[in-house]
């Protein structure tokens, strides 16, 4: 696929950003994108492999090397129908998704991996603007209902891909736009706003029919859901959010980092002021957590005009190349640094934070951590030791706690009788994503827990399928077995 020297005479080149300086005055998106010529020498790289293991690093099997190949023949419309072939929305995840395909990509072994996730997203934006992306409702109406409980990636496939296999879809929103964590979590300078919308819209004029402010188990019934409807669809997400139990947890200033982050996007979309946030303004900021979580709540807290970030991870630094551990074309724990980091951070690894430390008016002052070793045994689980004399003083005024998820909320799984499984999701097999209740399903993180966008999108899929089966018998729904991909 792609030019058969390609690897040998383009080096990988990757879009540039704004400078730190200016971006951080906004919350627009910062890339600055490639030209079409170079797009095309980065599709020239895609090598002739023989066994593509960028398929197997991918849970959607996205189709790689086909679409490298269109690109660098400079034939994007069949590189978008390639692309939409496998995965409903890489405006998505040619944004937000870690790239495990790059991981595995059998260039990666000794050189730079091919450009996949930054080509996927040019593909698909100039099929937008020529387009290319239209509404194909079809041409088939069963006489089936489906309900999907959850507007974010993991709904959002499983409702275009039953509404493709003609069924009637209706999703059901708690908030007031449709999106999840796409809208609510994931702040703009990492993807507008718009980008959902464009898609929505496409997706209501196929015949999806989207009903917001609508709290399955709260405002609306769940058991008159079942009844209306001849399937259910759980796409809720793995939304409880992990705490952290020590001393002074409770005083003003300790936020969860999804609740600053929801509230910041709120305040983006003009639909709450500046000063009803969970402002950085002027504050020494700490956030616990080294994620991608923890990255969002750093670059946020930079625009705010912070006057200082700082972010403490229990875990030990990580190398920055790939592990003797982690082989390639598995993926790799390294050292990430996002453009959040680079726009302000100061980062400490190998911490633990002990107590949080209140004035008398029960407002954060400080926090007081120590250092601490992880000690790894054969067959023993690793064991966390404080390293004596360690303790340490931060002044802050806001914590941030981007701790991740714990598994889903029970309130669904109590209104349909559902089964839960030892880590608290919603209990189905990629079997046939059924729960212990006929007729309803479970996908996404509601059913495997905190994961990528790429496998939610991958869920709701194959859950897509099976629902349809259960429906009419059988299904013409893609069905895809990713038993043997890695877990990421």
């Amino acid at each position: 696929m792609g030019k058969t020297t390609g690897f040998l005479e383009f080096e990988r080149q990757d879009e540039t950003y704004q400078s730190p300086k200016e971006r951080i005055k906004n919350y627009k998106e910062f890339t600055i994108p490639l030209e079409e010529s170079k797009l095309k020498d980065q599709g020239a790289r895609c090598m002739d492999c023989g066994i593509p293991f960028c398929h197997s690093g991918c849970p959607l099997g996205n189709l790689i090397p086909d679409f490298n190949d269109k690109v660098y023949k400079g034939k994007w419309k069949e590189a978008a129908e390639i692309l939409h072939s496998t995965n409903n929305f890489p405006e998505f995840t040619g944004r937000l998704c870690p790239a495990p395909c790059e991981e595995a990509c059998v260039l990666g072994i000794n050189e730079d991996p091919v450009s996949i996730e930054n080509i996927e997203k040019n593909i698909v934006e100039t099929a937008f603007t020529e387009g290319w992306i239209t509404a194909q409702p079809p041409k088939v109406r069963t006489d089936k209902t489906v309900a999907v409980i959850g507007s974010g990636p993991a709904g959002l496939a499983a409702a275009q891909q039953l509404n493709r296999a003609g069924h009637t879809v209706t999703v059901f929103e708690r908030d007031n736009k449709v999106g999840g964590l796409l809208r609510y979590g994931i702040p703009d300078f990492k993807m507008e706003k718009n980008v959902i919308d464009r898609r929505i819209n496409v997706l209501e004029d196929e015949g999806i029919v989207f009903k917001t402010n609508a709290h399955v188990g709260k405002n609306l019934d769940a058991n008159q859901i079942k009844a209306d409807f001849d399937a259910v669809v759980l796409c809720g997400g793995a939304t409880v959010k992990r705490n952290i139990p020590i001393p002074g947890s409770e005083l003003k200033g300790v936020h969860q980092a999804m609740e600053f982050l929801k509230l910041n996007n709120e305040h983006v979309d003009g639909l709450v002021d500046f000063k009803d946030i969970l402002s950085a303004e002027g504050k020494n900021v700490i956030v616990i957590g080294g994620g991608d979580t923890g990255s969002d709540c750093i670059g946020t807290s930079n625009r705010h005009g912070a006057t200082s970030v700082t972010n403490f991870e229990i875990l030990s630094k990580p190398s920055e190349g790939r592990p003797a551990n982690q082989p390639w074309p598995y993926w790799p724990m390294k050292l990430k640094t996002t453009s959040s980091h680079q726009e302000g951070v100061e980062r400490f690894f190998s911490v633990s934070t002990k107590e949080f430390i209140g004035d008398d008016q029960g407002n954060l002052k400080a926090l007081k951590t120590v250092e601490v070793e992880w000690i790894f045994k054969q067959g023993e689980r690793p064991q966390l030791k404080e390293v004596p004399n360690s303790e340490k003083l931060w002044d802050c005024d806001l914590v941030l706690l981007a701790l991740g998820f714990t598994g889903a909320e029970k309130t669904l799984a109590d209104q349909f009788g559902l089964e839960m499984d030892f880590r608290t999701n919603i209990k189905a097999t990629t079997k046939d994503y059924v729960t212990n209740v006929p007729g309803i399903f479970a996908a996404g993180d509601m059913r495997r827990g905190q994961s990528l966008i790429v496998w939610a999108i991958s869920e709701g899929r194959q859950a897509a399928h099976h629902v349809d089966t259960y429906l009419m018998g059988s299904s013409a729904l893609p069905l895809k077995d990713d038993s043997d991909l890695p877990r990421v």
